[in-house]
């Protein structure tokens, strides 16, 4: 048997939690899925950097990153390997400007956020949560 490793695109995402409970989603403009804050990482770019980056451009937060809760790996629809990497992080609940990425923005309490994101998306939320706790 051959051994066949993934080759993948890897995104860093954040669940982003305030004091108050409250997790932060984001709403697509490609598809109008909702997804947790995040992307993809440059080369030679540190993982906590570029999670405070791509949550600082696709919302205007400024967020403290403390530390991964879940990682997964698939293939979409093009057959494409894909790793993601969740991480706790903390924000203040204020209202958020979204990127042109997307088009609307939710502070949902835990389970309203996993009744809109994915299911890797939903156990991350949840370790956060209880981290948070």
């Amino acid at each position: 048997m051959t051994e066949r490793f993934l080759r993948a695109t890897v995104s860093i995402r954040g669940a982003v939690c305030t004091p108050s409970g409250t997790v932060l989603t984001i709403k697509r403009a490609s598809d109008g899925g909702w997804e947790l804050p995040g992307g993809r990482i440059h080369e030679s770019e540190a993982i906590t950097d570029c999670l405070r980056r791509e949550t600082a451009e696709e919302t205007g937060l400024d967020v403290t990153v403390h530390h991964p809760v879940e990682a997964t790996t698939w293939r979409n629809a093009a057959d494409d390997g894909r790793l993601a990497v969740y991480y706790y992080c903390t924000a203040d609940e204020r209202p958020v400007s979204v990127s042109e990425e997307h088009v609307e923005w939710a502070w949902v309490d835990p389970d309203a956020a996993a009744e809109r994101l994915s299911d890797p998306q939903t156990v991350a939320v949840r370790r956060a949560v209880s981290v948070h706790d």
